[in-house]
């Protein structure tokens, strides 16, 4: 696959989980390790976040955050530029 998609109740990866508009729009592997010691990624966020790095390591060219709250959040985050969640690189 080139790209996988998680669909959750969240804008994506947020700097800080009280402001929902400080969402991360791109986040690459070698960020992961301290993003998680400043408790950035935490709770819930882990396990979706683990599962993006075995993906992206096991040749998955993206993985992407998108809030399924939003009307046409897949199609906006796959064909725009912008997107509108969290992008996960190597």
């Amino acid at each position: 696959a080139r790209r996988l998609v998680f669909m959750s109740d969240v804008p994506g990866l947020l700097q800080n989980p009280n402001q929902p508009d400080s969402v991360i729009s791109r986040l690459k592997l070698s960020e992961v390790d301290g993003l998680k010691q400043r408790g950035v990624i935490d709770k819930g966020m882990i396990p979706k976040v683990d599962s993006a790095v075995a993906a992206i390591r096991a040749g998955v060219e993206k993985v992407s955050f998108v809030d399924g709250r939003v009307p046409h959040s897949v199609l906006l985050e796959i064909f725009t530029d912008e997107g509108v969640g969290t992008e996960v690189v190597a």
